[in-house]
């Protein structure tokens, strides 16, 4: 996956991290979400009904 922006937000992913599959999403370069791309939960952080939006965008582009 690499790095995406979207607004003031950073998605970042790494192919062959450990499971569950997840992203990680800066803003300001601090971490604000740890989301689980797999159930759709929170890791770490808070998620915010914005950026759940993103994340729901990104993987219907297939981004995610």
């Amino acid at each position: 996956m690499g790095k995406i922006r979207r607004g003031n937000y950073l998605f970042v992913g790494w192919i062959g991290d450990h499971a569950p599959r997840h992203v990680h999403v800066y803003r300001d370069k601090k971490l604000v979400l740890k989301w689980d791309l797999d159930h759709g939960v929170t890791m770490k952080g808070r998620a915010t009904k914005h950026i759940i939006e993103l994340i729901t965008k990104l993987q219907l582009e297939g981004r995610l």
